[in-house]
């Protein structure tokens, strides 16, 4: 899928600040780009996940951050549309949110899946375990280690450099849609079907229920 330059930051910030359920499906095969010391990765992405804010009474999220409120981890949520929210899970893996809706209003996209476009090599040194291209970025925790994210980055802003954020000529013509991946509760039922995929894309991560916990639940 082609990608048209990007617009105005600011009109693309505005783009961003609509609803998370609404602009996951039209975020499938945006290309994000991270420019670092080490060089210039791109992924487009083809699988993306909602969440949404303890605002929305209508559609509270269990599933999400931000259920309880504010706490300095998920502060960036809360910041303006189209920044990133970055967060460590399970002592070894990050995973890279774009922020969306309107400034004040938790919600945001979590990046799960996309193909390199650029940068190959310095992917390939980043995810050195993966065994082909389409694994490199299949999976939230690969494609923030594709990218060369980790929580310093969470509350930079996406649409300004070291990063950019170019949009798909058109809509993904293809897109599924279905439970979010690993997340417990009712938040993982058919009910939050807000995880949206580019059909058939062989980056597309698999889907995995979220096993039953008896202590504390870990949100995604």
């Amino acid at each position: 899928m082609s990608t048209s330059p990007s617009p105005d930051p600011e009109a693309l910030r505005e783009f961003l600040s609509g609803d998370a359920r609404e602009l996951a499906p039209r975020l499938l095969g945006a290309v994000l780009a991270h420019e670092s010391r080490e060089g210039r990765v791109s992924v487009r992405l083809t699988e993306v996940e909602a969440y949404l804010g303890p605002e929305d009474s209508l559609h509270p999220d269990p599933g999400s951050h931000t259920y309880r409120g504010p706490t300095p981890r998920n502060a960036p949520m809360f910041g303006p549309a189209g920044h990133l929210y970055v967060y460590f899970t399970y002592g070894m893996h990050h995973c890279t949110n774009i922020v969306c809706g309107p400034e004040g209003v938790a919600s945001a996209l979590l990046l799960r899946a996309g193909e390199i476009v650029e940068g190959m090599e310095l992917a390939r040194q980043r995810r050195a375990t993966s065994k082909n291209p389409a694994d490199l970025a299949s999976g939230p925790a690969r494609l923030a280690k594709a990218l060369g994210l980790t929580t310093a980055y969470s509350g930079r802003d996406a649409l300004a450099p070291p990063f950019g954020l170019v949009l798909p000529d058109h809509p993904a013509e293809h897109v599924s849609a279905g439970p979010r991946v690993g997340v417990s509760g009712a938040g993982g039922s058919d009910d939050y079907s807000w995880r949206f995929w580019i059909s058939g894309d062989p980056t597309v991560s698999k889907y995995k229920a979220a096993k039953p916990r008896q202590a504390r639940q870990h949100l995604r």
